[in-house]
């Protein structure tokens, strides 16, 4: 006989908090089954009708239950949803997937279906008491983990019907990763809506039903991109972390250049000096500013000799100060 909680007991003032109302039992609910309990008494359920539930309970069952053959679990370690390539030997033919005969495929929808049913009357009942029946709620939440699987088990299989959607209708401005995360909601929304016993192919239903989420995503994000544009700069993406630091360290060098050039601590002689300063721009003009680099011609030209020269004056002034920067840097 199922007993009532005392209106002033502590599972009453669960009930008046949000909890879940459950009557007294020796192993009342725990936090994580009245959580999974509260969402599915308020949330919505259906369930594909066939005539096998019309038969009386105990036939029903064991007729959607006794396979005639066993179906195999998909082995899903290939899916990889943010690779755009497959490897060629885990194409989407090898991949490991799951194909069904139009038979086992019945049964598992069949199997799928009863155990939203059976979720449906219970929750009906309990929903007429004013007290949740422990019991009743332990057989809800079992029908409902069993549905579950089966919807985890058929989402699986099919995995690869996403993926192959996908690559057929590649949308250039959405994500890969976001088409394919549209199309897996599909798929389980499709589970839920799919009737086996009208005998049709699931994989035809899906494909559909995947493709039109493709289309609504892409209207949906195209509309996001008018009411939003922004164009996409890859300076935003990285860091500026080594451009600062190259660009200070270059700073650094060219001021010390200056120094050795100002102080001429590279002994370096008046022809020297003159094409460093011309070639690297470390002079300035009657204003002040800097000025432009000059080419070995340019050079040549001022100084009265040819640019083979001032290549041969530039790399020995270079020489002597980088020999001045060693010895700076040793002492």
């Amino acid at each position: 006989m199922t007993q009532l909680i005392h209106p002033n007991s502590p599972l009453a003032q669960t009930r008046r908090t949000g909890g879940v109302r459950t009557a007294r039992s020796r192993r009342p609910l725990s936090d994580a089954d009245q959580s999974v309990l509260r969402q599915v008494l308020e949330g919505k359920y259906e369930y594909t009708a066939s005539e096998v539930f019309e038969l009386p309970p105990d036939e029903a069952q064991r007729v959607v239950f006794e396979e005639p053959e066993p179906i195999p679990q998909p082995d899903t370690s290939w899916y990889h949803p943010v690779m755009d390539n497959l490897s060629p030997d885990r194409t989407l033919k090898n991949a490991g997937s799951v194909l069904l005969s139009a038979k086992q495929e019945r049964v598992l929808f069949r199997q799928y279906n009863y155990c939203r049913l059976r979720v449906c009357e219970l929750k009906s009942t309990l929903k007429t008491q004013p007290e949740i029946d422990t019991d009743l709620a332990r057989q809800l939440l079992e029908w409902h983990r069993k549905a579950e699987l089966y919807r985890d088990q058929i989402a699986r299989i099919n995995l690869a019907l996403v993926l192959a959607m996908a690559k057929r209708t590649r949308l250039n401005e959405m994500d890969f990763a976001d088409m394919i995360s549209e199309g897996n909601m599909a798929l389980l929304r499709a589970i839920d809506k799919f009737d086996a016993e009208r005998g049709f192919k699931f994989s035809t239903y899906a494909c559909r039903a995947i493709l039109k989420a493709f289309s609504r995503a892409g209207i949906k994000f195209t509309k996001h991109r008018k009411m939003f544009p922004a164009e996409f700069d890859p300076k935003l993406e990285r860091s500026d972390y080594m451009q600062t630091k190259r660009a200070d360290h270059e700073d650094d060098c060219v001021s010390e250049l200056a120094d050795i050039i100002r102080s001429n601590r590279a002994d370096l002689s008046d022809v020297e000096v003159a094409v460093v300063k011309h070639r690297f721009a470390l002079q300035r003009d009657a204003e002040g500013q800097e000025t432009k680099t000059l080419t070995l011609e340019q050079v040549g030209r001022i100084i009265g000799v040819t640019k083979e020269r001032v290549r041969q004056i530039q790399n020995k002034a270079l020489d002597k100060i980088r020999l001045t920067l060693e010895d700076d840097f040793l002492a």
